[in-house]
């Protein structure tokens, strides 16, 4: 049976800014309206975080951020990094 929620997993500011590691998110939503979901739920820490993030989905980097994610896909939210 097809999953009907997305995973989240929130890494390094990320995760600091939403309080946890992981999260699931009902599914049927763009990554424009799944943003806007975190953001409701977790604030405006976690907000400027997903302003400046990279977005994985099922491992593979996502540009389109209007075209409905998968159902039980796998979301990685990734803050840019520093160092090298």
């Amino acid at each position: 049976m097809e999953s009907t929620t997305l995973t989240v997993r929130y890494f390094a500011g990320a995760r600091a800014a939403a309080g946890r590691a992981e999260e699931t998110i009902p599914s049927g939503r763009s990554l424009d309206d799944l943003t806007a979901e975190l953001t409701q739920r977790h604030g405006d820490r976690l907000a400027g975080v997903l302003r400046v993030a990279s977005f994985l989905v099922n491992g593979v980097s996502c540009h389109d951020r209007q075209t409905p994610l998968p159902a039980g896909a796998t979301i990685d939210v990734l803050p840019p990094f520093a160092g090298g």
